[in-house]
Order: structure tokens, then sequence, then C-alpha cells
């Protein structure tokens, strides 16, 4: 990638610590292993909001992918569909919509901000329904952009040629000019912020599945669910607009505690290894969602890229769940975890 593009998806919000422990907080969880639990007959296939699944990796939302790679959002729809994975398209992504959703059939779900205006949210929704979209993820936490410092220092701007091409022309009312002593933050910013009004509106417009993303309070889960939405993604953004907000993986316990088990809970963020995946799903997501890897693997190889990512991470979920004792994704539960910060090691005493 150029530095700039390497700035855009790889960086984070001000100093960076949520992007740091997002990673972090999985290497403090260990997994307990069982033994003697051989057989034959293991899946990880699921079924989520109507659609049966192969394995529980979904391709979260990346914006402008064709700065990562030509191939773009299409190359990414490719490796997804070869490798039988849920692709989440970004509205900020660099080609059509309708393009991804005619490559293979797993580029189903569209995600989106709540426009300033409603008749520009509906538009968008009623695209992704004409081309064949199955749910709506809608993104709550990024009513403005964090303080992404190291964008700043390499100068980011988009390359000619790549631009969110699903946001043009939308019908929005155009950006007043701020009056003296006026807080840009409040006044502009979150004067056009979305409400849950808007969310209880967007509900009554469409008949796709609503998943909201960018959950990480408990009563913010609660409400979601009162307010009818499907399911929620568990996540901070990827670190990219709050620096030092929790990690996904501390609140998913608590989220799942308040909304019961029949909210399907997604996590998004820090994922990296098939082990990660089952730590995940012990304390309460039904899949995860990964975004880095994909831009990176883009970037490297292309659609081919992407597809071998996929391939690695089902290869060591499936390999970690056998060495769990776990041979379908339902058998994983919180029993296989261990703190590994609260474990500290005796110390060696030679005996006699």
């Amino acid at each position: 990638m150029s530095e700039m593009a390497a700035a855009y998806f790889l960086g984070g919000a001000a100093d960076e610590i949520t992007l740091a422990e997002n990673r972090r907080c999985f290497d403090r969880v260990g997994l307990v292993p069982r033994v003697l639990s051989g057989g034959t007959g293991g899946s990880t296939a699921l079924r989520l909001l109507g659609r049966d699944l192969a394995h529980p990796v979904i391709l979260a939302p990346v914006a402008y992918q064709r700065m990562a790679h030509p191939d773009g959002e299409s190359g990414t729809a490719m490796a997804a569909a070869a490798l039988d994975a849920l692709m989440v398209l970004s509205c900020q992504a660099s080609e059509p919509l309708e393009v991804p959703a005619k490559v293979g059939r797993t580029c189903r779900w569209m995600q989106i901000y709540m426009q300033p205006a409603r008749e520009a949210t509906l538009a968008l929704a009623r695209r992704a329904e004409a081309a064949g979209y199955e749910a709506l993820v809608v993104t709550v936490d990024a009513p403005l952009n964090g303080v992404r410092n190291r964008e700043m220092r390499a100068g980011f701007r988009l390359p000619d040629g790549i631009s969110a091409v699903n946001l043009a022309n939308l019908p929005n009312p155009p950006v007043p000019p701020l009056p003296d002593g006026a807080s840009a933050v409040f006044d502009r910013f979150m004067a056009r912020a979305p409400s849950w009004d808007d969310i209880r509106w967007l509900r009554g417009q469409t008949g796709l599945k609503l998943v909201l993303k960018g959950i990480l309070h408990p009563d913010d889960a609660v409400r979601a669910v009162e307010t009818g939405v499907d399911a929620l993604i568990v996540s901070n953004h990827g670190g990219r607009v709050l620096d030092s907000a929790a990690p996904a993986l501390v609140q998913l316990p608590q989220i799942a505690a308040a909304v019961g088990p029949d909210v399907p809970l997604l996590l998004d963020g820090g994922i990296r290894r098939g082990t990660d995946i089952v730590k995940a799903l012990a304390l309460g997501a039904r899949a995860v969602l990964i975004g880095r890897p994909i831009v990176e693997a883009l970037a490297v190889n292309g659609a081919q890229g992407v597809a071998h990512i996929l391939r690695l991470l089902r290869d060591e979920l499936e390999i970690a769940m056998a060495l769990c004792g776990c041979r379908r994704l339902q058998d994983i539960h919180p029993g296989l975890l261990c703190d590994l910060q609260a474990s500290p090691l005796l110390p060696f005493t030679k005996s006699g």
C-alpha cells in the first residue's frame, strides 16, 4: 500500500490505545484443551438471520477497497463467495453497491450510516433491497470521525478516481455555515447525528434485517432490541473513533447477559487467529467480523489473498475446536477459557 493508504486502513484514533487493546485482550484469555474427544461429524456451520453459513467468519465493511488493490470490493466479494463467507459491503465502497452483489451470493449485508436526511437513508435502503441485500448494518458509533493522527501525519487524501460512489447525489441538505462562537462538534456534527427515533423509523421502512454495529454498553444493547433490531455487532470501530474505548471482547459478556441468548451478537475487532474466534464464541458471540486482515490480504494478492486469509482462519478454527473437544460451534462454552493474568505460576522449588 501507499503510505497514505496504510495510514487510513491500519491506523486508529489518537494514541491508538484501543487499537492495541483490541488485540491484547485476546492474548490475555487462555484456552483449556479437552482430551480424548475424537470422532467424525464436526462442523463450523451455523444459521444467522435466516441464512445458512459454512462458518462464523464474516467480512466486515471496509471503505475504499480499490485504494488497497484494483480488484477492490469485487475482489473481496469473489473471495467471500469462493470461501462461503458472508460479506458486509461498506456504504463508502469504491464501487457501486450493485456490482459486488452480483459476484456470487455472499455479499448480502449492506452497511450504512444514517444520513442527515431520512430521504437519503431511504434511498440507500431501497437500492440495497433492489440489489438483493438481506440486511442493513447501521453503524452507530461514529457520528463524527475520531482524531486520527496517523492519517494527519501522512497527509491523507483519497487518490484520484476513488470516492464513496454510493453516497453521491443523495438528497442531503447542504451544511450551513457555523455562526460565530459555535462548536463544530456539537453545533454541526452532533446536530445532524442520528437518534433512536431514526433507528425506529428505519425499522418501519424496510423488511430487511436490521443490525446495529458499534454497541459497547449493555443499556444500549437492550434499547436496540426494544427498538426492533434483529442483531448487534459489539464493536469499537476498530479503535478508529474514540481512543481508550473499551475493547469489544471485554464488553461482550456483559452485553450477552443483558440481552439474553435469543439476540444474535457478533464481535468485531482484534480477530487474527482461529483461537480468537473460539474465545469470542465462548463469551457470547454467534459470529465474528474481520476488517484489517481483509484489506491487508487484498493489498498483497487481490482476491486470492483474501481467499487465503479466510481459508487460514477456518482451518485454524477447526483445529482449535477439535483440540478443545468441540465438534460444533454450540459446544463452545466459557468453561474452555482461563485468565492468563490471574493465574500466576507457582514458584519452582527443588525437591529434597
